[in-house]
């Protein structure tokens, strides 16, 4: 493997040694780059420790090595305590004191090569590492700092170690370069963690919006739009009264005992394909799907949103639903279906697994058209014939026993005039 692969995973386990499993991936990268920087200038001081060495200034040489070994301590204390507040701020605090003295050990600006420029990372960091806020009292102490040198400056000079004219332009410019540098890959690599971390925060956050989305759709397969959005906005318990509405059921006859001689794959199959077709026609038809019940299928018009033409609507669906199992079963099976209009109450039951369902005489009174009703017939009770008679052709059944209500008067529904 190449150095330059090798290099980025070596600086990714070096920058991970405080981070936590909880971080929050803005704190992960402040920590990231806080290390990172203190190896940095930790490494470069080794230049300037050689330099005043070779040069006979003892002093100003341990000023840059007590920082290299505070500077390694705190990161040491770091990665063995995970403590974030005190390693950041020991090394904002290194940064602008440490360059001051010695600037002040070498005889002012000028000695020095401008060495107290270092200094300004201290701000800078406070900024990257804590935030505008915390950052104002480094930037004001930084501020405050340079009036001080320029005060002593000129007491100074007397005391200004002979390191030569070359040596001195020599400084200045590493100096300066050190300092653009440090600055430079410091907020590189800060702004290039943010943006990993931007780019996950987006990543999910559309991961979320597709999660979201198959939610509201699997949430609308369930509820009607206007009851989901309902139960989104509120913990209330939904039920509404309905004055005028119409229910259908529907019930394949004969599905039973051939459900006894099929695989069962064959026969989810075979009411899928049927339920499915239901579905199109209650959609097609502006109408609500309550629910099924084993081969039972539940329908209504004038809910939740209220319709004038409601017995019309699900009447039509009645007919295509009568042709469309005559057509996919080769009329080897027919359905049954009653339907009624009148009140009902509607609502939504239960948290886990909920329901809209309705309640109510009409809702009853359509269950019974249904069962005692006969293959292939639409029978509808008195009050739907009444809405409908000049829309559809009937014949009368007559007074039949329901149970549950008695002596019924029903019709038989055979089609659109």
């Amino acid at each position: 493997m190449r150095l330059e692969e090798r290099v980025p995973s070596w600086l990714d386990r070096l920058a991970a040694i405080g981070a936590l499993p909880e971080d929050p991936p803005d704190i992960r990268v402040r920590k990231a780059a806080q290390v990172l920087t203190a190896c940095l200038v930790t490494a470069l001081a080794i230049g300037w420790v050689a330099i005043y060495f070779a040069k006979g200034l003892p002093v100003s040489a341990s000023i840059p090595l007590a920082f290299q070994v505070a500077s390694l301590g705190g990161i040491l204390y770091f990665a063995r305590t995970k403590r974030f507040e005190g390693f950041r701020t020991s090394q904002i605090a290194l940064a602008l004191v440490l360059p001051f003295a010695l600037q002040i050990s070498l005889g002012g600006f000028i000695p020095s090569s401008g060495v107290i420029l270092w200094a300004s990372i201290s701000p800078l960091g406070a900024l990257m590492f804590r935030g505008t806020e915390h950052a104002r009292p480094w930037f004001y102490a930084f501020a405050a700092e340079l009036v001080v040198a320029g005060v002593l400056d000129p007491h100074l000079h007397s005391k200004a170690a002979v390191i030569g004219q070359s040596l001195i332009t020599t400084m200045f410019v590493l100096n300066f370069y050190g300092v653009s540098l440090t600055s430079f890959l410091m907020m590189r690599y800060f702004v290039r963690g943010r943006e990993r971390a931007l780019a996950s925060l987006d990543e999910e956050h559309r991961a979320l919006l597709i999660e979201q989305t198959k939610s509201e759709r699997l949430l609308l397969n369930v509820l009607p739009e206007v009851i989901a959005k309902r139960l989104k906005e509120s913990d209330e318990v939904i039920a509404d009264a309905f004055d005028d509405v119409t229910v259908l059921f529907a019930d394949i006859a004969g599905f039973t005992p051939l459900s006894a001689r099929l695989p069962p794959d064959e026969i989810v199959r075979m009411l899928n394909a049927l339920f499915s077709e239901f579905d199109d026609i209650a959609e097609r038809r502006g109408l609500e799907k309550i629910k099924t019940i084993g081969d039972a299928y539940m329908v209504a018009g004038g809910l939740p949103l209220p319709r004038p033409d409601h017995a019309e609507a699900v009447a039509s669906a009645a007919i295509d639903m009568r042709s469309v199992v005559a057509a996919t079963t080769n009329d080897t099976l027919s359905v049954r279906i009653g339907i009624d209009s009148g009140p009902v109450v509607a609502g939504v039951i239960g948290r886990r697994k909920f329901i809209y369902d309705l309640w109510g005489d009409t809702v009853n009174t359509a269950s019974r058209m249904e069962s005692q009703g006969t293959p292939g017939g639409i029978q509808v009770t008195e009050r739907t014939y009444a809405r409908l008679l000049d829309r559809f052709a009937f014949q009368a059944r007559g007074t039949i026993d329901v149970k549950g209500k008695g002596q019924m008067q029903t019709y038989w529904m055979l089609g659109r005039l």
